[in-house]
């Protein structure tokens, strides 16, 4: 009798996600032909799903070409211990997150979630959330050929030691990387889903390769250099805030996971599958950079020299095989593993641009909602983010330290985007009063959710502690963090177009109980 019951419960399970899924189709044709614009294809498989998670975080790749920041703020120390807690903190959130795209999902995301969780005003919380994740993912494509260009000018410079590269020349090359996932977004479409599994396979067969190769050949540091070495050269002589901002190296790269959700119209069987692709790819990505970043510790070499090379895991490498052909090759696959990473940012960003104008989020809305009805992508969108790339490019001729605080900014606008939504929901779990059922998904945290969402927003908030920071004192202009002044800007700026006309414009579609029924 039990294992009939069971068979029962299993097969009522299976329908009820299947008659979710149907919904969730005929929701998205509906609401895309309601907004100009023919409908998107769900062409994205399982493994496609969650490939392009997987390679969109690219983590122990970014933490390779960035980790000389965490050399004088923390050193060692917090590089080790900081790949531990961000692991670990990230994993919560992504698990608190994965539960509402399992409810809910959707291309809006965050700005969705905390429009259908808010306790008051949902149309204002949806809409700030909004503008944060739109303009901090818009920030975060930069991150991408701002990487590959510091990748091909240190390997200029390596490789012909008299060029000195000029501001004008980092624009040029950001330029031109984001021509190419540009228009193969919308000529080479098909393209995309075996371009992803060759940047996974690449992604983790050369994850082993560059440990091996390190392990072998590279001289060896004492373990006290690894886990007892905590540094502040940066003019930081407080540990903790030494500490604090070197996590950043290793926690920033960890984030984007929610990436994969922009493409969820996209997705077969996306209940199911996003989720698990969000929390698959950041617990194996967390495991890579811990593992990674401790090899390149214990192989660094002389920390002297490698510190004063524009990209320090050039030394790394150069030292373990006293070979320059070896060397750029080396850094040349990592070079393309993070480009391949750029087609999946380029997807998702455009995307959210897309389902924000398809709820009257952005100005000039219906423009930017409109679908392509042979491409079936929204080609406007595209267009928008490709002109937003190429000024925010433009910066960097004129200020360097303006720059970067484009590039610091996803972290800060997406652990807020993160924070409200599981905010939001951890207060919905506690609430006895609401009228409304929450309408749970296929994954659910159950009993240990309000723990998992409570400890999330612990780690969130210890992380934004010390993203406004600069990351060297004293403080002037060149060493000024404008993250903080830029996200304030944004959030004015967002409650000022909530007062002139966001509050008549905007209305996202908030998820009612209905939808599962």
């Amino acid at each position: 009798m039990n294992k009939d019951r069971d068979l029962e419960l299993t097969t009522r399970a299976g329908d009820d996600i299947a008659a979710q899924e149907a919904i969730d189709d005929e929701r998205v044709k509906q609401q895309q032909h309601a907004h100009n614009g023919g409908s998107l294809e769900r062409y994205i498989n399982l493994v496609s799903t969650v490939n392009f998670s997987f390679v969109l975080q690219c983590s122990w790749e970014a933490a390779a070409v960035t980790f000389q920041f965490a050399l004088s703020n923390g050193g060692p120390a917090s590089i080790v211990y900081g790949s531990l807690l961000a692991g670990f903190g990230t994993t919560l959130v992504v698990t608190s997150l994965a539960e509402m795209a399992s409810m809910d999902p959707t291309v809006g995301a965050q700005y969705r979630w905390s429009a259908t969780f808010a306790p008051k005003w949902p149309r204002f919380f949806g809409l700030m959330q909004g503008w944060i994740t739109v303009f901090a993912w818009i920030c975060s494509c930069t991150s991408n050929p701002a990487l590959i260009s510091n990748i091909i000018t240190g390997l200029a410079i390596f490789n012909n030691p008299d060029y000195v590269p000029k501001r004008w020349h980092t624009t040029l090359l950001m330029w031109a990387i984001t021509s190419l996932p540009f228009f193969a977004n919308f000529y080479f479409r098909k393209l995309l889903n075996p371009l992803e599994a060759i940047g996974a396979i690449l992604h983790v067969v050369f994850f082993f390769v560059s440990i091996i190769t390190l392990v072998v050949l590279a001289p060896r540091s004492s373990p006290d250099y690894v886990f007892k070495t905590l540094t502040h050269d940066s003019g930081w002589q407080q540990p903790i805030v030494a500490f604090g901002i070197g996590l950043l190296t290793v926690a920033y790269p960890l984030t984007g996971f929610d990436g994969v959700m922009h493409m969820s119209d996209e997705v077969k069987k996306t209940r199911i599958r996003v989720p698990r692709s969000m929390i698959f790819s950041v617990v194996l990505n967390a495991i890579m950079q811990f593992a990674f970043m401790t090899t390149v510790l214990f192989t660094i070499g002389d920390p002297a020299v490698v510190a004063a090379d524009p990209l320090p895991i050039i030394q790394i490498y150069y030292q373990a095989t006293g070979s320059k052909a070896a060397t750029n090759l080396f850094v040349i696959i990592i070079c393309i593993i993070i480009f391949v990473s750029f087609f999946n940012v380029f997807a998702s960003v455009s995307r959210l641009i897309w389902a924000f104008s398809r709820d009257n989020g952005l100005p000039f809305s219906k423009t930017f909602a409109k679908v392509h009805p042979t491409l079936k992508m929204p080609l406007n969108a595209l267009i928008l983010l490709g002109a937003c790339l190429c000024i925010l490019a433009i910066i960097n001729v004129g200020s360097t330290t303006a720059f970067n605080a484009f590039i610091s900014l996803p972290a800060l606008g997406g652990y807020i985007s993160y924070f409200i939504p599981i905010l939001f929901i951890f207060m919905r779990r506690l609430s006895t009063k609401h009228p409304t059922p929450i309408p749970w998904g296929p994954f659910r945290l159950g009993k240990l959710g309000p723990f998992i969402n409570f400890a999330a927003m612990v780690y969130i908030l210890f992380v934004l502690c010390w993203l406004p920071l600069p990351s060297f004192r004293p403080v002037d202009g060149e060493t000024m963090n404008y993250a903080g002044p830029i996200a304030g800007f944004v959030i004015l700026f967002a409650i000022g177009d909530w007062c002139v006309s966001g509050r008549k414009r905007f209305k996202v579609p908030v998820l009612k109980r209905g939808e599962f029924e």
